[in-house]
């Protein structure tokens, strides 16, 4: 049986931290398998999207400079938007993207998520999402 690897943080120095402006990328894109379902190009879109974004999901990139910074012709990027508006990930109305809650989400906000704790030993306990961020953004001041 071979033994299961044991995950440590290779680059210490490089640990990624919660920065003051920040997205995120839900898990279940990959877990729930909708990002088998873009090409290539739709999960660049997406990315860049999901990266610009807001709190809301709301940004105002236009056309030509999505398609440029994504190095696509006008037509690549415009059946990349389509297909991820058919797959319900975002919303367009010119100018304004909104990348949305995966579809069967609870649509409802999440006041705390329950995450392990980031301490070891027989002490660790679990802590909020929430709590993270105010003890970072403690941190920062």
């Amino acid at each position: 049986m071979a033994m299961k690897p044991v995950k440590r943080v290779l680059r210490p120095e490089r640990l990624r931290r919660v920065p003051e402006q920040f997205s995120w990328i839900d898990q279940a894109l990959v877990g729930r398998r909708f990002i088998d379902r873009c090409d290539a190009r739709a999960a660049a879109l997406y990315l860049f999207l999901l990266t610009v974004a807001d709190a809301q999901g709301l940004s105002y990139y236009g056309t030509g400079t999505l398609a440029q910074r994504l190095y696509l012709s006008e037509q690549e990027f415009e059946a990349a938007r389509a297909q991820l508006i058919e797959l319900d990930l975002i919303a367009y109305q010119a100018p304004l993207y909104q990348v949305l809650a995966l579809p069967g989400a609870s649509q409802a906000p999440r006041t705390a998520t329950r995450v392990p704790s980031v301490r070891s030993g027989s002490n660790a306990a679990s802590v909020s999402l929430a709590q993270l961020l105010d003890e970072a953004q403690r941190r920062r001041a």
